[in-house]
C-alpha cells in the first residue's frame, strides 16, 4: 500500500522557552531551518511558537529539534510538549523504518549546523582575500 503526500508531509509546532538570551528564538530558528533539505515550509506564529512542515522521509522532528538544541535553542519543557514530542518521535520513527529510511542519513541535520555556523559572528573566519591567506 502506497502512502499519499498527506501522510508524508508533517505539520508540527515547535515551542521555545521564554528564558533565553535571544528573545526571538522562533525567528532565528526559522532562518536556520529555511534552506534545509526536507523542510517544506517554516512559519513563525509568534516569538516563541514556530510551525513547520517537512517531508518525514527526508528529516524527522527529532532530528530537527536535536539540531536546534545543539545550536543553542531552548525548547519548552512543559509536560504537554514533552508528551507530544515523544509521541511524534515514536510514530515518525516507525513510519521512517517502514518506508526504508536509515538513521545514518543525517545530511539534513549536518546542513543545519553548517548554516548556523556560517550565520554566526565568531572569530574563526578569515577576513583576508583568498590570495593573501597563503602568506602568514
Amino acid at each position: 500500500m502506497e502512502s499519499d503526500d498527506s501522510d508524508i508531509i508533517k505539520h508540527r509546532e515547535i515551542v521555545f522557552t521564554e528564558l533565553h538570551p535571544d528573545p526571538q528564538q522562533a525567528h532565528t530558528a526559522a532562518s536556520v531551518l529555511q534552506d534545509i533539505e526536507g523542510v517544506v515550509e517554516v512559519f513563525v506564529e509568534n516569538h516563541l511558537h514556530l510551525k513547520i512542515r517537512y517531508h518525514v522521509l527526508k528529516i524527522s522532528l527529532e532530528q530537527i529539534e536535536n539540531a536546534l538544541i545543539e545550536c543553542g535553542f531552548h525548547l519548552s519543557s512543559k509536560l504537554i510538549y514533552k508528551i507530544s514530542r515523544a509521541l511524534y518521535y515514536y510514530t515518525e520513527e516507525i513510519q521512517r523504518v517502514n518506508n526504508g529510511c536509515s538513521d545514518e542519513d543525517h545530511n539534513s541535520t549536518r546542513k543545519i549546523f553548517i548554516n548556523r555556523y556560517e550565520n554566526r559572528t565568531h572569530g574563526c573566519s578569515d577576513t583576508r582575500p583568498e590570495h593573501w591567506r597563503k602568506y602568514l
